[in-house]
């Protein structure tokens, strides 16, 4: 699929290398390598820049790929004033270690792993000249290097923001299960909708579940509700993931997962920032104190044509399931 654009898209002083077709088909194997993900947009595969030994993330936009100029061209220029080191490529997504059993991540690594992404999400809101809004975070987005560094990447939905604005209301954009209610119900993105996917993500890790399970009953199907539920219920240390046969440091284990639900929280206004969650995370302020009792998100009844606008909205599930 061929992309043409205007260079004067692109802002003055943006340092972007070129590639040609045949360059990028041989780091990339012809496109037969290791893919990292793959989306509504395209593949990404895994490519190796001999010259600067280097791994690389390789895009392919599919033919049936909804990316237009507007979002390519954000997303190339959103990486390209990046630089922090937990965000772009590695080896391996992280969904595909908690839940397609490619490594069974220690109870270390995991909680490395949400610092990681922790230090991310700050950089992307509060460190660069604009604010960047994800709108995408998610376990598949995650990457890990070699010694299972997180790496937040895809930022084919994301948008620079001012700082004193730092919302967006847009079409509705992102993943079932990881969207904020918020988001469902206006397609508003902010700090905040950001902050609850950090959030789902945060509970994915301790629990070993997905966001969101079908097969499960529906007291159970969604993750967020269920540990609500079980913090109410002062059962909390039962969901943490039995596949880590209690090796956890408990202190930690609590901690992740009282986070985790308080930057969930159906109300944006009683969701921390994204500054004070890496403060709990880091033992440098008290876990946050929540109602036992989860509070009911609201939706609006009038969202059908946001559902089916341009942008992808992936899910499969329908939108009065609890997020």
């Amino acid at each position: 699929m061929e992309i043409s654009f205007n260079s004067d898209e692109f802002q003055n002083g943006m340092e972007l290398r070129k590639f040609s077709l045949v360059q990028i088909a041989k780091m990339t194997n012809n496109f037969n390598g290791e893919k990292l993900g793959e989306g509504g947009f395209g593949v990404v595969y895994k490519g190796y820049l001999k010259d600067l030994d280097t791994y690389v993330a390789v895009k392919q936009i599919s033919k049936a790929s909804k990316q237009g100029i507007k979002e390519y061209t954000s997303e190339v220029k959103i990486i390209s004033q990046s630089r922090h080191k937990n965000l772009l490529m590695a080896n391996g997504s992280l969904d595909s270690h908690l839940f397609k059993g490619k490594t069974l991540l220690t109870w270390e690594v995991r909680f490395k792993i949400v610092q990681d992404l922790a230090s991310a999400l700050f950089y992307l809101h509060e460190e660069g000249d604009h604010c960047v809004l994800h709108r995408d975070i998610k376990a598949s987005n995650i990457m890990l290097d070699s010694s299972f560094n997180a790496k937040l990447g895809d930022f084919g939905l994301a948008r620079l923001v001012d700082h004193a604005k730092a919302s967006q209301t847009t079409h509705l954009a992102g993943t079932m299960g990881y969207l904020a209610p918020e988001c469902v119900s206006s397609g508003k993105a902010s700090k905040e909708s950001d902050v609850y996917s950090f959030g789902v993500v945060a509970l994915e890790i301790a629990c070993g579940r997905r966001s969101i399970e079908p097969k499960y009953e529906e007291s159970q199907a969604s993750l967020v509700a269920w540990v609500w539920n079980a913090y109410g219920s002062q059962r909390l240390p039962d969901v943490a993931d039995p596949k880590l046969c209690m090796n956890f440091d408990a202190k930690q284990m609590e901690c992740l997962l009282m986070v985790g639900l308080w930057c969930v929280h159906p109300d944006q206004h009683l969701r921390p920032s994204i500054r004070q969650t890496i403060q709990v995370i880091n033992f440098e302020a008290p876990l946050p104190k929540l109602p036992g009792t989860r509070p009911t998100p609201t939706y609006d009844a009038q969202i059908t044509s946001e559902i089916q606008a341009s942008e992808p909205c992936v899910s499969s599930m329908s939108i009065t399931v609890p997020c």
